[in-house]
């Protein structure tokens, strides 16, 4: 079915903050940049859009997804270029409820796939920063797997990587990859983003793809940057420092196939 295995994967880290207009340019022109680099693949940070000082702005700036200025933008400069991309999260309204959607384009500039967070962030950090998005948003139901020209990708989204069952879900239905676009805190992401995403590559034998936002935001939010792609074998090939910067690298999903024939736990795993 996948006739393709190898392919360049860009992913964006970003500063974004409550300008949409704005952001929308420079996820554009990170875009134009990746397809110039050769990625066949684009992914963007949570909130890429659009970050506000708290959830009740957020809401503000929530449109209904075929209405929405970024989302359209996106298909646009997606068919273009001829390149896949990852829209890592956007507040779409949608039946009476507001979601923090993850959408897959094609390079045809359609949308290929939709995933809704079924993990709100909620926590009471010892710094006394409070977050407690199920206040605003409603949790997605569903999990997501998608195909692209070289294997299926499953979506998930920040706080979803704290629950490694969705992630083996993901793996055993047979996701190649997995997508983590990320908004985490700085206060969190020191303590736990290596560790998080290393083991979720580990535990389902996937490339892992967290593009992620970094610094300060409105509401003084800080977030932890660090986009890092980690292989199958939960090394980190590649990883972000910088603000607004891309990273790539070449994948190969020989890699996956390998590693879960050497260790093939997805298969032998056991109920109890």
């Amino acid at each position: 079915m996948f006739k393709k295995n190898k392919f360049k994967v860009a992913l964006v880290q970003m500063n974004s903050k409550s300008d949409l207009e704005e952001n929308i340019s420079i996820i554009e022109r990170k875009i134009r940049y990746s397809f110039k680099k050769g990625a066949k693949l684009v992914l963007l940070p949570e909130n890429c859009f659009f970050m506000a000082k708290n959830n009740k702005h957020f809401l503000k700036f929530s449109f209904i997804e075929n209405i929405h200025p970024g989302v359209k933008a996106v298909k646009r400069i997606a068919k273009k270029l001829g390149v896949w991309v990852v829209i890592g999260s956007v507040n779409i309204k949608e039946n009476n409820k507001i979601f923090n959607r993850s959408i897959l384009i094609s390079d045809e500039g359609k949308i290929k796939a939709r995933y809704n967070k079924i993990h709100l962030f909620s926590a009471r950090l010892p710094n006394k920063q409070f977050y407690d998005e199920t206040k605003y948003f409603s949790s997605g139901k569903d999990i997501c797997l998608a195909n692209l020209p070289w294997g299926k990708i499953g979506m998930t989204i920040c706080y979803d990587l704290r629950f490694p069952n969705l992630y083996r879900k993901l793996a055993q239905k047979g996701a190649l990859f997995i997508s983590v676009p990320s908004a985490f805190t700085k206060f969190t992401g020191e303590k736990h983003w290596h560790t998080l995403l290393r083991a979720r590559a580990i535990e389902t034998g996937c490339f892992i793809f967290a593009p992620a936002q970094i610094g300060k935001h409105p509401g003084n939010k800080k977030t932890y940057g660090h986009s890092i792609i980690v292989n199958p074998w939960g090394k980190i090939i590649k990883e972000c420092r910088n603000n607004n910067s891309v990273i790539l690298s070449e994948i190969d999903t020989k890699q996956v196939f390998e590693l879960r024939k050497s260790i093939p736990s997805l298969s032998l795993e056991k109920s109890f």
